[in-house]
């Protein structure tokens, strides 16, 4: 049994995916980890949960840190039987991610590292066209074991 405690929207076609919509604050990523969990929980992927939870995680540290967006979608897509794709939305499409380096001491900065490191492949995409892009969703994907 899940603990979906709010509605979350559903693909109506196409394959699975579920969204929220919530603050674009750090405390976001409670709700955001307990969202995977129960999504994954539902596909019978609890396998994937811990990595997913830490990839949300910092999905939503990085859009709180470096937007302006009073609010972020949280997407959880089943693109494929093979991959879950975990990403946040947000209007600020000139801020694009970029893997970097931090130094030894930093305390900050190594959030799409560990993305890098957890997920199986990571980007963007742009929403909207032309002159009209509104936003960006940041995503990562991981890829489903096969049973055995």
């Amino acid at each position: 049994m899940t603990s979906l405690s709010n509605p979350v929207q559903a693909a109506s076609a196409g394959h699975p995916a579920y969204s929220q919509t919530f603050p674009c604050e750090p405390e976001t990523a409670e709700a955001g980890r307990r969202l995977v969990r129960d999504v994954l929980a539902v596909w019978r992927l609890d396998d994937l949960a811990d990595r997913a939870a830490l990839v949300i995680s910092e999905l939503i540290a990085n859009a709180a840190r470096h937007t302006p967006c009073p609010s972020i979608r949280l997407r959880v897509v089943r693109p494929s039987a093979r991959r879950v794709r975990i990403g946040v939305v947000d209007r600020a499409p000139s801020r694009l991610p970029v893997l970097g380096l931090a130094d030894a001491d930093a305390e900050s900065g190594r959030g799409l590292l560990l993305i890098d490191a957890m997920a199986d492949r990571w980007g963007y995409d742009l929403h909207g066209s032309g002159r009209r892009v509104w936003g960006k969703e940041v995503w990562a994907e991981i890829l489903v074991e096969d049973e055995p």
